[in-house]
């Protein structure tokens, strides 16, 4: 993907805003395809128990989520884990597809397990309590060290854990500042050196949000049919870098500086710096060194994009998120996300943000109550 320089941009005047959408073009294309999934994947025999089993796992190992021949993935080593506990091969269908190096902390797949006894082939037992299934394939996964179940639960047969979700949230890190990056976030987050404008970067959100046209930030290979997304929420905000743990000292400066910024923000819609969670080179003085400890990390500045909809398209929030972070570092404005967003083609988007900084962090779905 080639940058465009902001001037550039001479698609749509400056003063336009992005065109609204009819509410009823929104995931038109998906709805077909629902139903010819659902009925496909739907299990025909009274004896198999479907589960839904939610996972978490860092990306870093993996080759995506998706199954694919001679690479690591979720889906495989998942597949790999319920072979060794029921003793016969399953199929594994996720909720939502995550691309190398991207992480979950709940991601949702089902799987159909037929219960057989091991000591008499062919007699069929009861299905397993979600519990024991939980416990079993953890028992199965943990000589892989990145990938753990964190929840299991029975569903009917026609439950599909992809076409049954109502929204998918994600979160996006960012970590600010000239430091060298932790040793503990790598491959955990995208290092930006440049200082961010938080305020610049959620009045950019602004734009975003709603009803429209994602051409522009659609990567080529998407399969979707139509690029209409209604994007529910896309924030950002600051946190406190991880690992932290704060002592007494750090914990009444940080009361502190949230008291001084109550008193004195100009801009009271938008999130409290954590001053003292985050000080960085830049921030500390000339003898920081001499301020924070020998032997003491300055810690950059941390900042988390979420971004919730029913269904995104093919690397959608990373495109959005190196559109957000040109923003932040003074190299577009909100105006330039606008024509970037009525311009209806990738090419007009910045580079897109690395996978290492991107969560899925839940899966919604209206679970029924007599499962």
């Amino acid at each position: 993907m080639t940058e465009n320089p902001k001037h550039s941009l001479n698609t749509t005047p400056e003063s336009s805003r992005p065109s609204k959408i009819p509410k009823t073009q929104d995931h038109s294309d998906q709805e077909e395809e629902d139903k010819q999934q659902q009925e496909s994947s739907m299990s025909k025999n009274p004896r198999i128990q479907r589960y839904l089993v939610a996972i978490e796992y860092i990306g870093t190992r993996f080759s995506g989520s998706q199954q694919q021949p001679n690479c690591r993935t979720v889906v495989g080593v998942l597949e790999e884990a319920f072979l060794k506990f029921i003793g016969q091969p399953v199929s594994i269908f996720c909720s939502s597809r995550t691309d190398a190096g991207v992480h979950a902390l709940s991601n949702v797949c089902h799987v159909d397990v037929e219960r057989i006894s091991k000591r008499k082939p062919g007699e069929v037992l009861p299905p397993h309590e979600p519990s024991v299934v939980r416990r079993a394939v953890n028992h199965f996964l943990q000589s892989e060290g990145d990938i753990t179940v964190i929840d299991v639960r029975c569903v009917p047969n026609d439950f599909h854990a992809r076409y049954k979700a109502q929204e998918r949230t994600y979160f996006y890190r960012l970590l600010s500042g000239s430091e060298p990056l932790s040793t503990f976030e790598k491959e955990r987050a995208w290092h930006v050196p440049e200082k961010l404008d938080l305020y610049a970067m959620q009045e950019a959100c602004k734009v975003l949000v709603g009803h429209h046209d994602f051409s522009s930030f659609r990567a080529a290979g998407c399969q979707a049919k139509s690029p209409i997304r209604t994007l529910d929420e896309l924030h950002v905000s600051e946190a406190p870098p991880t690992p932290f743990f704060p002592s007494i000292t750090e914990k009444k400066q940080t009361n502190s500086s949230t008291e001084d910024s109550h008193a004195c923000s100009r801009k009271p819609e938008i999130d409290l710096p954590i001053d003292s969670f985050s000080k960085s080179d830049d921030e500390v003085g000339s003898n920081s060194i001499t301020d924070l400890g020998f032997g003491i990390r300055r810690r950059h500045r941390c900042y988390v994009v979420t971004a919730r909809a029913r269904s995104f398209l093919y690397h959608q929030v990373r495109l959005l998120l190196g559109v957000l972070k040109c923003v932040g570092t003074g190299e577009l404005t909100t105006s330039d996300v606008e024509r970037i967003l009525n311009a209806k083609t990738v090419t007009a988007a910045s580079p897109m943000a690395p996978a290492c900084g991107l969560y899925l962090g839940r899966v919604k779905y209206d679970l029924p109550q007599d499962a």
